[in-house]
């Protein structure tokens, strides 16, 4: 099955914004549900996302099987997203990133990621942390490698929007790319903040009224920031 050029490009986009904006490094992947068969995928192969092409991306089924072309070697991680398609229908693309200042409150389990300022209202409620070794046991890598370690992800994603993996990093959810996009660029920053603002005293958190009128005035807002995103990383090609 074909995989439309306009799914090609916008995901090639996504990756190369989030290598820009610090959420991606060498590191880190970002799916889409498939446009034109939402019981499928899109993502790369396994390559460093800021050096993604169109030729780069692949679908896979939510098993993790390459869909037509097997040539191309998957993520190792494909699991992450393929067990939360198949679980979430309201989710149309997800993002797994190791950005540095989230995974702090992964393996602090008392002191919660919580929405520090508007951008981020997203976060409303408190954030899940997945603890791999209740699944894997104590002498696992901390990698999603298999199906079974993706629908235990999933599970404890529950209907929330993002996710921490302990001593790994995070995965966050939305219900298009451009949402996941901003969701993963603004928890990164939030969680920046938030440790910047502990270490000055008691920060005073957004109350769960003040994130959800936040997240349903951003959300409305996401094509702005994503012009400007991918202006940049246009300029930089």
């Amino acid at each position: 099955m074909k995989i439309p050029d306009q799914a090609r490009a916008i995901l090639v986009t996504a990756n190369h914004i989030l290598a820009a904006q610090g959420v991606f490094d060498g590191f880190g992947h970002v799916s889409l549900r498939a446009p034109d068969d939402p019981e499928t995928f899109l993502i790369s192969r396994s390559r460093a996302p800021q050096l993604i092409e169109p030729d780069d991306i692949m679908r896979l089924d939510f098993d993790g099987a390459p869909v037509g072309d097997k040539g191309m070697k998957p993520y190792l991680e494909r699991y992450i997203h393929g067990r939360i398609y198949a679980t979430r229908p309201d989710v149309g693309a997800i993002v797994h990133s190791h950005s540095a200042s989230v995974i702090p409150f992964g393996v602090v389990a008392d002191v919660p990621l919580r929405p520090i300022y508007h951008m981020a209202g997203f976060l409303n409620e408190a954030v899940p942390i997945f603890e791999i070794s209740d699944c894997a046991g104590p002498n696992c890598d901390m990698l999603i490698r298999d199906n079974d370690l993706g629908t235990a992800l999933a599970q404890e994603l529950g209907d929330s929007t993002m996710i921490l993996m302990r001593g790994h990093g995070s995965t966050v959810v939305g219900p298009d790319l451009k949402a996941a996009v901003f969701h993963a660029i603004y928890a990164e920053m939030n969680a920046r903040l938030q440790l910047q603002a502990q270490a000055l005293g008691t920060p005073r958190f957004l109350t769960s009224g003040e994130a959800s009128a936040a997240a349903k005035t951003n959300a409305a807002q996401i094509d702005r920031a994503w012009e400007l995103w991918a202006l940049d990383v246009d300029s930089q090609s």
